[in-house]
C-alpha cells in the first residue's frame, strides 16, 4: 500500500539524481550494492552497538537507493545502457530483489542482537526473530507464487510497511522512547505478516482453483 502511493513522490524526488548519477557513467547495480551495504552498516554495526536513532538514520539515507537504481533503470539514459541484452535487466530485478531480501533481514538481525546482549528488553529480540522469520515468508509466498504464473500482491504487510514501521519504532527509542514502544510495534508487524502470508495463499488458492 505504502509502496503505490510513495514510489511515484519519491521517484519524481529523485530523478535529478539518477540522471546525474547515469551521466557520470554509475551504473543502477552500483547503486543498488551500494545501498545495501550502508544498510548493512546501519543494521549489523551501529544497531548491536545500542545506536539505535544513529542507525536508523544511516538505514533510513541508504534505504532510498532503493528508489534511485529503480529510476536510473527507467530513465532513457538507463534503458539504452541496459539494451545490449534483455539478461542485464533480469539481472538487475534479480540483484535488487535478492539484496531487499538481505537488508530487510539485516536490520531485524541487529536489532536482536542488541536486545538479547544489552538491551533491556530481550523480548524486543524475540519480536525480531519472529518479524524477520515471517517476513521472510512473505516474500517467498509472492515469489514462488509468481513464479508459477500467479499475482500473490497482496496483503496488508508488503516490505514497506514493515521497514518503515520497524525503522520509526527503533528510531524512537534511540531517542528515549521504551523500548516497549519496539516490542509492540514488533508483534503487530509479526501478526500483520501471518495474516499476509494467508491472504497471499487464499489468493493463489483462488487463481488455482479458478483454473478447474
Amino acid at each position: 500500500m505504502l509502496n503505490q502511493y510513495a514510489r511515484g513522490l519519491f521517484t519524481r524526488l529523485f530523478t535529478p539524481l539518477a540522471r546525474w548519477l547515469l551521466a557520470r557513467g554509475v551504473t543502477p547495480d552500483q547503486v543498488t550494492v551500494a545501498g545495501t551495504a550502508g544498510v548493512l552498516v546501519g543494521a549489523l554495526v551501529l544497531f548491536p552497538l545500542g545506536q539505535l536513532f544513529w542507525g536508523t538514520m544511516v538505514i533510513a539515507v541508504f534505504a532510498f537507493a532503493d528508489v534511485v537504481d529503480g529510476t536510473m533503470a527507467r530513465l532513457p539514459e538507463g534503458q539504452r545502457r541496459r539494451a545490449r541484452t534483455d539478461g542485464e535487466t533480469r539481472w538487475g530485478s534479480f540483484l535488487d530483489s535478492s539484496l531487499d531480501r538481505v537488508a530487510d533481514g539485516a536490520v531485524f538481525a541487529g536489532l536482536a542482537v542488541w536486545f538479547f546482549t544489552s538491551g533491556d528488553e530481550p523480548a524486543v529480540g524475540v519480536g525480531s526473530i519472529a518479524c524477520m522469520f515471517l517476513g521472510s515468508i512473505v516474500s517467498y509466498v509472492r515469489a514462488k507464487a509468481e513464479s508459477l504464473g500467479y499475482d500473490a500482491q497482496t496483503g496488508i504487510a508488503e516490505r514497506a510497511e514493515r521497514l518503515v514501521a520497524t525503522l520509526v519504532a527503533a528510531g524512537l527509542v534511540g531517542l528515549g522512547l521504551p523500548s516497549t514502544v519496539l516490542l509492540v510495534v514488533l508483534v503487530l508487524l509479526a501478526a500483520a505478516s501471518a495474516v499476509t502470508i494467508a491472504q497471499r495463499m487464499a489468493r493463489v488458492r483462488a487463481q488455482v482453483a479458478a483454473e478447474r
